[in-house]
């Protein structure tokens, strides 16, 4: 009872979505306030029928109702309760239903918290937004369906894949996906503009909450998905550069560049179309992101579904949004004309460099991507594009970013004297430089990866600070205007900051990490980085619903023990499927990380361990930027979009 409830909410929603996305949009066109009117309770409405349906899927899967398809096939009785409920979306189906609850949640936030827009504005936001949810509903209720009865039941499941068994997994896709559908909100508010005809500072400021909020969300999901490949896949890597991680960082790009261009239009009321673009864009690499991992064109450990349908609806729906909103931006691009005017040297300029920085290193990352993919199929021929290229191809737009970062944000707005921030900037680029040189001295025989990275590292972190304390002027009370600081600027300088931590680690974990790979006896040590790892036994284990092989592991240095770690092998009977659980003694400036392998015929154990330096660093790094966002969010003047009101140019429609 409670899942055909499910499916016929599901049902209502896709209705409501359909109503929605055109009854606002005719009482906008008309100056119909009735019809306008309808917008918000749809838009909360939508939420709740499409929460309630996802509460029964959750409610199916707590209690295993096997007559369900997509329980059968992605639960069991002996599953923990935590995996159990990540199972409602660790599968194609239920994720697309998770992905549609974020979609009307983000719509309903706008019904709820967006009493500032002019109600034409909000109307048609609400209903491009709404356009965008019935797309989905369409697809989940005609191809992905998870409420799908089977005639006989089982009498248990088949299990979650093992690999998705990780309270790391479990959290991220909910993260990711409030990333990459929170970019629909910047699509519906770029669209609405266009069809409004008016771009101004205070769309900018309105649209800007919405955007860090997504672009927030995606750094905690792609930091996340970034530490459980790093611990849980057992090769001790936190990127491979796979197709669907490339799938999540697409958008982030585009989103980052989105974040910076739409201060220019707040406060200059500049790059207006350039600013709109990349809203349409940076939601089109989201749902690019949703057909590779959807659609069968590639393989992957994160791939959801391999279903040829399924994947010529999600074309379908990227190419009419994606077709549409870039007609309407094309029509309408005569209404877009920037107010402000700049010099070279300016906070402009730096912002617009900026931006073709990490707009071209997302088509660096896209075009490694979707390569072998067209030279399958227009060369007929099977290409593999690795890591080698990502690196080599990808870094020096990262270097160049870091190193112009901290000079941008000193400069001021419309005109600028690059000598003064340059001399500002003198002591923390003394720092970088002195940090870099230790480095450089320390190390022998090694790459320039390492010093490299930590010069970029202080460069950044110390020009964020020095920043941030330039804007509390001079005089003895500094302290306390620091304090006083608006939350925009402390979340700009502790993101920045964050961003040079993760350059510091990911720099010293590829130039200064250890390795060790060999048969190891019971008894036997291995020396690793000046450490000491000792095999002391390894034992069979019953975990909940799996078999473990684990090692007693002695970790020491200089003859004092450390501690003990235990890594593991795992089967799972169910699925059939083997599982490596690395083993991490962490540290504030280094991990150790060991995994045991499989028995020789000789005797003893095949273990693999490594040193990584400042591994931690890469993800404290994305915690940090993360916060910065959010300190941001607290900035009164953005939280609830209080933009002044401008009044429209001649010939343009006030509403």
């Amino acid at each position: 009872m409670i899942t055909e409830l499910g499916h016929f909410a599901l049902i209502l929603a896709f209705f409501i979505a359909c109503l929605q996305a055109v009854v606002p949009l005719i009482g906008a066109h008309r100056r119909l306030a009735g019809w306008m009117a309808v917008a918000e309770p749809a838009a909360s409405l939508q939420f709740i029928l499409t929460a309630t349906s996802f509460a029964a899927l959750t409610y199916a899967f707590l209690y295993s109702d096997f007559s369900l398809r997509l329980v059968a096939l992605n639960s069991h009785t002996a599953k923990p309760l935590l995996y159990k409920i990540t199972g409602v979306w660790g599968n194609h189906e239920g994720s697309m239903l998770l992905w549609v609850l974020i979609v009307t949640l983000f719509g309903a936030m706008v019904a709820w918290f967006g009493g500032n827009l002019p109600p034409g504005l909000r109307a048609r936001v609400l209903s491009v937004q709404a356009m965008i949810g019935a797309a989905f509903f369409a697809f989940i209720l005609f191809t992905s369906n998870p409420f799908l009865r089977l005639e006989v039941p089982p009498f248990d499941g088949r299990d979650l894949n093992p690999l998705l068994q990780d309270p790391g997994l479990a959290f991220h896709p909910p993260f990711l996906y409030l990333g990459y559908v929170g970019l629909s909100m910047t699509f519906s508010f770029a669209v609405a503009a266009l069809i409004e005809g008016r771009v101004d500072a205070a769309w900018g400021r309105w649209v800007r909450p919405y955007t860090l909020a997504a672009w927030i969300f995606l750094t905690i999901g792609i930091g996340l998905g970034s530490w459980w490949a790093y611990y849980e896949l057992g090769w001790g890597g936190f990127w491979f550069w796979d197709p669907v991680e490339n799938a999540s960082f697409m958008p982030w790009l585009i989103a980052v560049a989105l974040l910076h261009s739409s201060v220019v239009v707040e406060k200059r009321e500049s790059l207006k179309s350039w600013t709109i673009l990349l809203a349409i864009i940076a939601f089109g690499f989201s749902m690019v992101g949703a057909f590779i991992t959807r659609s069968g064109v590639i393989t992957s450990v994160h791939a959801f579904a391999s279903d040829p349908e399924r994947g010529v609806f999600l074309l379908g729906i990227l190419a009419i949004f994606m077709l549409g909103g870039l007609t309407l931006f094309a029509a309408r691009s005569g209404v877009m004309q920037s107010k402000g005017v700049f010099g070279l040297v300016s906070r402009e300029s730096f912002l617009v460099v900026n931006n073709i920085l990490l707009c071209v290193a997302a088509f660096v990352v896209f075009v490694g991507t979707i390569w072998p993919l067209v030279a399958e199929l227009f060369f007929d021929r099977k290409l593999s594009v690795g890591p080698p290229f990502f690196n080599l191809a990808f870094t020096p737009f990262m270097v160049m970013l870091g190193l112009i970062l901290p000079v941008g944000a000193m400069l001021p707005w419309k005109r600028a004297r690059l000598g003064r921030a340059v001399k500002a900037l003198r002591w923390p680029f003394a720092l970088a430089i002195s940090i870099g040189a230790l480095a450089w001295a320390m190390q022998t025989g090694r790459s320039a990866l390492g010093p490299v990275g930590l010069f970029m590292a202080a460069w950044l972190i110390s020009g964020a600070a020095i920043d941030l304390w330039g804007r509390t002027g001079r005089g003895s009370d500094r302290l306390a205007r620091l304090r006083r600081l608006p939350g925009a600027d402390w979340g700009k300088a502790v993101a920045h900051g964050g961003f040079g931590v993760t350059i510091a680690g990911i720099a010293a974990m590829m130039a200064w990490e250890a390795e060790d790979i060999r048969v190891v006896q019971i008894g036997e040590s291995v020396e690793l980085a000046g450490y000491t790892i000792t095999l002391d036994g390894v034992r069979e284990v019953q975990g909940p619903n799996y078999l473990s092989t684990m090692g007693d592991v002695t970790l020491s240095r200089g003859g004092s023990v450390i501690g003990t770690m235990q890594p593991e092998k795992r089967i799972y009977p169910v699925a059939g499927m083997p599982t490596t659980e690395a083993a991490l003694d962490n540290g504030l400036l280094r991990d150790i990380y060991v995994v045991i392998g499989d028995p020789q015929e000789g005797g003893g154990w095949a273990v693999r361990s490594y040193y990584k330096p400042l591994a931690n660093w890469i993800w404290g790094g994305a915690i940090l930027m993360a916060l910065g966002g959010a300190l941001s969010l607290t900035d009164r003047r953005y939280r609830v979009a209080a933009g002044a009101r401008k009044t429209p140019r001649a010939g343009v429609p006030a509403e």
